[in-house]
This record gives C-alpha cells, structure tokens and sequence, in this order.
C-alpha cells in the first residue's frame, strides 16, 4: 500500500498511527517547542471560529482535545460542543481532559463521511490537519455541508507543499542507504487535501471560501525532539536499524553545535469556508 492510501486507511488510523495520542504528542512536542510564530496555533485557530454563546459547534477529528484544552476559559458560555474521531482512543483522551470543564461538551466516535447528525444542526464544523486522512473527501465535504446550518462556516487546517520541506534534506546519506525502505518527508507530498488545492476542493460544496495563513517556522535547538517527530511518522512494520538513528542523532547534534540550532520551514493554514 502506498504511503498516500496508508494515511487514509481507517484501519491503520484507528490501530496505529492514531491509537492513542503519542505519535501527535511528538509531532505537536516539536511544533509546540520550537516555533517562531507570535501566536500559538491552537489559540490562532480558536480566534477563526468566532464563536458566540449558545452556538452548536462539531469538530471532526478532534484528537486529544487540544483545540478546547488550550481554549477552553474562552469557551463562551451555554455553546454546545460535540467532539468526534475516527480513534476512540483519542475521543476517550478528549473526554477524560474535558468532562469537568464546566461547559457542554459531549463526545463520540464518527466518521466525517457518515456523520450522524441531522440536517442544519451545527452553526460551526472543524477539521484541523485531518481532511487529507479522509479516503472519500468529496463524501466528506459533503456531510460537513448536510450539517451545517444555512449560514454555517467550516474550519479546515491543513498544511502546503513547504511545509517541513528541509527535513528530508537532513538526513545523511549513510542514514538514506541504510534505510532505503524509509523516506523521511512531511505529510504534504503523501496526502490530498494541502494549501494548494484546498480551495478548488471546497468550492463546490461552500458559496464563500476564504484561507488564513500562518506565519510561522522552527528553530531546533536539541535532538531528541526532532528525532522523535521523525520517527512517528514511519509505519509499524518498518523496523529503522539503531545504528541509523545513532548517526541521526550524531549528524543533528553536529549541524546544532555549529549553527546554533536545525531551521525547519512551516507551510500552514485555515480554510475558513461558508455555506
């Protein structure tokens, strides 16, 4: 199976790479860590919903959480918000973080293709960094659209075809011969939904569609946390020998000793589409 149909395939979402929330928990370590940006990205993305009390609020792929967790004292009040994924490991994180928060959260295990909901139920639906996992995207677009209210926007994040663009350039070419099964790369050139062509894909189901770039990148100033977003990104069955993630780790450690730090780019943005 390709790399590309792998990261759509339900069954290895659900089973591996999002069982439970240690291969994000690396990525967003990395992200979270290392960014330039002025604003951090879930608050950035927090704003864009312009959320007003007593709204209805779906997010689709919610993850651990992290979008309310950040959030969640600006939260305002009486909205009501259904939290879903495809992992039910991740709805359970979701649920654990967020019972207590005081505000009406509820959660459920769903599939953006087949949404139980009925017609016009939500004034706000949000996919952040998910739409390129779904097999059937136009189906998908299409559910988010059944359940929006007339006037209703949907939230898409997504990243561009520059996004963590350097990072398969570090890696050294022993590393390359030895892992020859394995290439380092970003979730960009293996998905579907990106910056590039996010409009063309929502303008069928959306009058308006308008995108939100982030300005951000990274400044890696230690090892490990880069080596672990490397390593969450390889399929379970592809065993890296140890030898290789030793001249890893020496390469990185060398190129961060003499330039102060390991600069990665950031391609990333919101699709803020209305109905």
């Amino acid at each position: 199976m390709s790399d590309a149909k792998l990261f759509q395939d339900s069954a290895y979402l659900q089973k591996n790479q999002y069982r439970d929330s240690r291969n994000l928990d690396a990525r967003a370590a990395l992200h979270r860590r290392f960014s330039t940006a002025v604003a951090d990205w879930q608050p950035w993305v927090f704003d864009l919903l312009q959320l007003k009390p007593g709204m209805r609020v779906l997010e689709c792929g919610c993850g651990p959480g992290w979008l309310w967790r950040e959030n969640v004292a600006r939260v305002p009040d009486h909205c009501h918000i259904t939290l879903t994924d495809l992992s039910p490991g991740m709805v359970a994180e979701a649920e654990a973080a967020l019972a207590g928060s005081g505000h009406h959260f509820e959660f459920q295990q769903a599939n953006i293709q087949a949404l139980e909901f009925a017609d016009a139920t939500f004034d706000v639906v949000v996919a952040n960094h998910m739409l390129y996992h779904v097999p059937d995207l136009p189906q998908g677009l299409a559910e988010v659209r059944r359940v929006l209210k007339q006037d209703g926007r949907f939230i898409a994040a997504t990243n561009g075809d520059n996004h963590m663009k350097e990072l398969p350039l570090l890696v050294p070419e022993a590393v390359r011969q030895m892992t020859a099964s394995w290439r380092m790369r970003g979730i960009t050139d293996q998905l579907p939904f990106r910056l590039e062509n996010g409009r063309s894909l929502l303008e069928p189901y959306f009058a308006h569609v308008d995108l939100h770039r982030y300005d951000d990148g990274l400044w890696v100033t230690e090892v490990e946390p880069l080596l672990a977003y490397a390593f969450s990104m390889i399929k379970p069955e592809m065993d890296v020998p140890e030898t290789a993630a030793a001249q890893l780790r020496e390469a990185w450690a060398a190129k961060i000793k003499a330039e102060g730090g390991i600069h990665i780019s950031k391609d990333s943005g919101v699709f803020e589409a209305q109905k």
